[in-house]
């Protein structure tokens, strides 16, 4: 049987015409978007955003407010599906591969993490890329996950479900008792010290959203790997892709999972699965994809699917919001053109200010770890006295936006990032202190 990509999901074909068709629609799109205007300064950065110029924006890695470069591509796709959706899917999506758009994201993406394009799968959140790892690997009665205490409900409930239907194991292992006393080679050790005789799978978090410790998960990847070659690590990526200066994808561990809506600014409900070619040759499909053919083929012609497992066949299929997902490289191009290094260098300067604020103060005790190179982002803290979600309350009043940490123990929480000025630092660390009395 000939089957071809037109027949993919596509009753009829209809023939191409105008700007729409196959051979343009990546043309016509890139003349009607706007190119990436001037982002040499920060106030032209900040200008980007339309937020709300009253407030004092503290808890912007919670969710990307879209920076204009995205809202012009998710306007720019919107506009030409509801022009022409059958046209403009049927063509960016199963049309020749030069011109596949998920292609091209995956592309974006993949020269931002250090990666392949065919190695990464496009998702639309951090839990779904952890679930699809953790459901997708071929563990069974006897084995164990090993997770630490500090990971967040998506990663710990993923493990959770994946091992009702495996009868695989998890223990948790805490890699520090304080995230600011914690040190390089403590978390090593520790991490080392919890790896047992059945343990097949680690799962660790490269920045804490309960603390904002960053974990130096090159060094603790490599230890890993040395004493325990077999044992596959597994990241949730999400508070460090945007916010650190890495190219994640040759950081050491075996799964990468990320959202990408929080400090890459990505379009909301959009995120991102990597892994090598092993990795994902090991890995078994959980959701049907609608972006390998191969899968596609053997469906039709009634036959099991030939080769190793590929991105293509992870990556979850349906229709999604492609005007969300397809928009997502202006983000990336957009981080491209700031410049990794430089935006790191922001975000440690902006909340460096907030702990040096913080620091010293008797009533206030800072729980993210004073070095840039085991934080990122994020700085965790709380006034005796005062409960984590008064303190928000409090700074609200005064139009700053905080928030505190979702875990069993909680702290309020500050994020300096690329929306903030040093001015806006200074207010919202004062206010603190000043809460503290």
């Amino acid at each position: 049987m000939d089957l071809t990509r037109r027949r993919f999901l596509a009753a009829a074909p209809v023939a191409f015409t105008g700007t729409l068709g196959a051979g343009s629609l990546l043309a016509a799109l890139e003349a009607h978007s706007r190119a990436l205007p001037d982002l040499s300064s920060w106030d032209a950065v900040r200008a980007q955003f339309a937020l709300d110029p009253a407030w004092a924006h503290f808890a912007s890695f919670f969710i990307a407010s879209h920076p204009a470069p995205v809202r012009d591509a998710i306007e720019a796709w919107r506009s030409a599906m509801d022009r022409d959706p059958f046209q403009v899917i049927e063509a960016g999506m199963f049309e020749e591969e030069s011109k596949n758009v998920p292609l091209k994201v995956q592309g974006a993406i993949a020269k931002y993490i250090g990666g392949r394009a065919e190695d990464v799968a496009l998702t639309r959140s951090t839990t779904e890329g952890l679930a699809l790892i953790y459901h997708g690997l071929p563990l069974r009665a006897g084995d164990e996950i090993v997770v630490t205490t500090h990971d967040h409900y998506s990663h710990h409930e993923s493990i959770r479900l994946a091992n009702e239907r495996s009868g695989a194991t998890e223990r948790r292992i805490k890699l520090y008792d304080d995230a600011k006393d914690a040190t390089l080679d403590s978390l090593v050790s520790n991490l080392l010290a919890g790896i047992g005789p059945k343990t097949r799978v680690v799962g660790l978090t490269w920045v804490h959203s309960s603390t904002g410790m960053r974990l130096p998960i090159r060094e603790m990847a490599k230890a890993l790997k040395d004493q325990h070659p077999d044992v596959l690590l597994v990241l949730d990526g999400v508070h460090g892709i945007g916010a650190v200066d890495e190219t994640i994808a040759t950081m050491g561990p075996d799964y990468i999972a990320a959202g990408t809506h929080k400090w890459m600014f990505a379009p909301r409900g959009t995120g991102m699965l990597w892994s090598n070619a092993d990795g994902w040759a090991r890995l078994r499909p959980t959701v049907p994809n609608f972006t390998d053919w191969e899968s596609y083929n053997a469906w039709a012609e009634e036959r099991p699917v030939k080769g190793p497992n590929i991105a293509a066949r992870v990556a979850p299929g349906g229709f999604h919001a492609f005007e969300h997902q397809w928009a997502m490289s202006a983000a990336f191009e957009m981080h491209e053109a700031m410049g990794r290094a430089r935006v790191a260098n922001r975000i440690a300067e902006l909340n460096t200010r907030i702990k040096q604020q913080l620091a010293g103060h008797p009533k206030i005790r800072v729980h993210t770890p004073e070095s840039p190179a085991l934080s990122a982002g994020l700085v965790a803290f709380e006034i005796d006295g005062v409960k984590p979600e008064d303190i928000v309350k409090r700074l609200r009043e005064q139009k700053i936006v905080a928030s505190t940490s979702p875990y069993a123990v909680t702290y309020a929480r500050l994020a300096g990032s690329l929306v903030n000025t040093p001015e806006e630092v200074d207010r919202a660390a004062q206010a603190v202190v000043r809460l503290a009395g």
